[in-house]
């Protein structure tokens, strides 16, 4: 019960420093607003308005702050309209529309899932390799890291225009971004998991004369589970954020990433708003489903009660 009020405590601050910076940030469209609707406004020159900031405009109008919650095109929206955008793109839309933010995010999910199915596996192989190999440990090590210092946004056009130049559209390329994503968290976390078990369990796997693969099978994959989802969990989310950024450079028509750019081509902000948020539920529930699966599995192994 205490944790949950402390959620709740958090949740409201939160939303309600939101509500309080949308007051500057959205301002002077009240203003403009409210001089249409025949409201007097200081000052009335929407030149000065212009010079003054927006918390001194607020205390000389404070009849128009509510005015600042209800704009069809703020700066920043209030959080009931991305709500009342977020049910209506969901609930109150077919998920077979184009309009339906469920479409949208089944959609990206498709390439996030494609995209995290082969970074893990890439991941996991790669980190084989680096553990029982000394020259894979310091040849692809390196480069795995490296590849992490790239923008992803500067990165991904370059991967679609190559894809694309052999023939290759459609879903595999957001894939191969995601992936690209993935696969570096759960190289780090699996390396890390199958190094874990200790010099005397190793010592006394040799003298029960074990070979490699049953060091490997019996003793570093058990131990380096807990290590391996977390590391999902992060490449999951990357996953997700790959598949969104591969939306982007290629005019997509659908996707949470095509909602935000027909979002910013009409300066729609409660729409990309609401993508955001549903970007950002949708890896919640991602990760979730994730550490059910950790859950259950440990426990099966033994390794939480």
């Amino acid at each position: 019960m205490k944790s949950v009020l402390a959620v709740l405590s958090v949740v409201g601050a939160l939303v309600a420093v939101w509500y309080l910076a949308a007051i500057p940030m959205n301002i002077q469209g009240a203003l403009v607003e409210a001089q249409r609707a025949g409201v007097a406004v200081e000052p009335e020159d929407a030149a000065q308005r212009r010079q003054m900031g927006g918390l001194a405009l607020a205390v000389k109008n404070p009849q128009v702050i509510p005015a600042v919650w209800a704009l069809k095109r703020p700066r920043l929206p209030a959080p009931h309209q991305v709500a009342v955008e977020l049910w209506k793109t969901t609930v109150g839309k077919k998920i077979t529309s184009k309009r339906s933010l469920v479409y949208h995010s089944w959609v990206t999910l498709s390439a996030t899932l494609l995209g995290f199915a082969i970074g893990t596996g890439l991941g996991i192989v790669l980190a084989v390799g680096i553990v029982h190999s000394r020259v894979m440990d310091m040849s692809v090590m390196p480069w795995a890291i490296i590849s992490q210092t790239i923008p992803i946004i500067a990165l991904a056009p370059m991967i679609i225009v190559v894809l694309y130049s052999v023939g290759i559209q459609g879903i595999i390329p957001k894939a191969v971004i995601s992936a690209y994503l993935s696969f570096f968290p759960v190289v780090v976390g699996m390396v890390k998991g199958l190094r874990s078990p200790q010099a005397m369990q190793l010592d006394l796997m040799r003298t029960y004369n074990a070979g490699a693969a049953q060091v490997f099978w019996k003793l570093r994959l058990p131990a380096s589970m807990p290590y391996l989802f977390a590391s999902l969990k992060i490449g999951i989310a990357a996953s997700l954020v790959g598949a969104i950024v591969g939306e982007l450079p290629t005019g997509a028509v659908a996707g949470l990433g095509a909602r935000l750019l027909a979002g910013s081509y009409y300066g729609q902000t409660i729409q990309i708003w609401a993508a955001l948020f549903a970007a950002a539920i949708l890896a919640a529930v991602l990760v979730g489903l994730l550490g059910l699966v950790e859950r259950v599995t440990l426990k099966r192994m033994g390794m939480v009660r």
